[in-house]
């Protein structure tokens, strides 16, 4: 049985120049840019967040070498990358191809995917009451999936640092809706996910761990939930399930705030639910906050009113989160399974939740992973 814990941490790679945002926003432009312009929209709001470490670019092995070490040395085991491919192509893939694999110590903290197949909708900034200009859509074709499934196993798989669970390398998919769009129901859906397990196996592997990330509340424009995601998750044969953020489970229903540890009670009832609900193991989440106003027009009134334009989650101390950690770590401990956990999210600037350090609370987050969780030795 397993002995320790394996902590995950997704990963946004919006932090890098790539000719998409480049041809919407002007040349150079990357989310920094609204990180910087961030301002408080109601009395306490506590923006701009300024990153300790500046404004680095991510697909510089040298900055993600600085990201990987304090990773380590705080006890995260892996990143779940954001992996975006279109009908046209793979999107934000700089920062995993020339950041991390180019880094001389990436095997010190391992990386899996998380196929982002949501619609990518121009929310950088969200104009108030207004439509998202849709740029990518989510639901992609046949040969997109097979073009996009081949690169997994043959560039990323293979790769030594490529988390695994059983020696499966893990996958993980975060629209099912989008999912069954791109094939029209679930009897094709099941069947290109069987044709993605048997890539994996014909590369030498076990099989593929296949993970869903379910939600009960949509959050970005465009998403909607499965009738029932349980019976879904075990018709198209995933192997586990496990949730990208804390506000998909629970409403941020306290205007302007919604303090933290009234959240994490609320995903706490989720969370045992979610182990009743779905035949598979659960892996569940820590969250550290919740903002997403630098995705706002600052010149537009504040008001929740739909995303970006949302509650924000207060009290979200370094303690508060620390504390999280603790029920998890608790809770886990009471399994004979895997003691897997995600974490949201090493670096979600423009909505709240990241460990990497700031001005204000510096190591502080990180620490709090280190300290119930431990360091890596390696």
């Amino acid at each position: 049985m397993p002995n320790r814990y394996e902590v995950g941490c997704y990963y946004f790679p919006n932090y890098h120049v790539d000719p998409r945002n480049e041809a919407v926003h002007g040349s150079g432009w990357t989310e920094w840019q609204l990180v910087r312009r961030a301002l408080p929209r109601f009395p306490g709001h506590a923006q701009p967040k300024v990153p300790l470490w500046g404004y680095v670019d991510e697909a510089s092995p040298g900055a993600m070498e600085t990201k990987i070490a304090a990773a380590a040395g705080h006890g995260i085991d892996y990143w779940i990358f954001d992996w975006y491919w279109y009908d046209d192509g793979p999107f934000l893939e700089r920062c995993l191809e020339e950041g991390y694999l180019g880094a001389s110590n990436c095997g010190r903290v391992k990386f899996c995917c998380m196929w982002a197949n949501h619609d990518w909708v121009d929310i950088h900034p969200a104009k108030m009451n207004s439509p998202a200009p849709l740029l990518y859509p989510g639901r992609v074709s046949a040969s997109t999936f097979e073009r996009m499934t081949n690169h997994a196993v043959s560039r990323y798989f293979v790769q030594p640092s490529y988390f695994a669970i059983d020696g499966c390398p893990y996958c993980s998919i975060y629209d099912l809706g989008a999912l069954l769009d791109s094939f029209d129901g679930v009897t094709r859906t099941r069947a290109a996910l069987d044709g993605f397990r048997s890539k994996t196996q014909a590369a030498g592997f076990e099989d593929l761990h296949l993970n869903a990330v379910v939600w009960g509340k949509p959050i970005l424009p465009g998403e909607r939930i499965p009738a029932d995601p349980a019976t879904l998750v075990r018709d198209l044969g995933f192997d586990s399930v496990t949730s990208y953020v804390w506000i998909h489970h629970v409403p941020l229903s306290e205007s302007p705030l919604t303090e933290y540890r009234s959240v994490l009670e609320g995903y706490l009832a989720y969370w045992e639910r979610a182990e009743r609900e779905f035949s598979v193991p659960y892996y569940p989440n820590v969250t550290m906050g919740w903002d997403s106003s630098p995705r706002t027009i600052a010149s537009d009134m504040w008001a929740p009113v739909g995303y970006p334009y949302t509650n924000v989650i207060g009290g979200n101390t370094p303690e508060n989160f620390k504390a999280a950690l603790d029920v998890t770590r608790a809770r886990l401990d009471q399994r004979d399974d895997h003691r897997i956990l995600n974490i949201n999210c090493w670096n979600e600037w423009t909505e709240g939740s990241y460990l990497e350090p700031d001005a204000t609370s510096g190591m502080a987050y990180l620490e709090a992973v280190r300290d119930v969780f431990g360091a890596r030795t390696i």
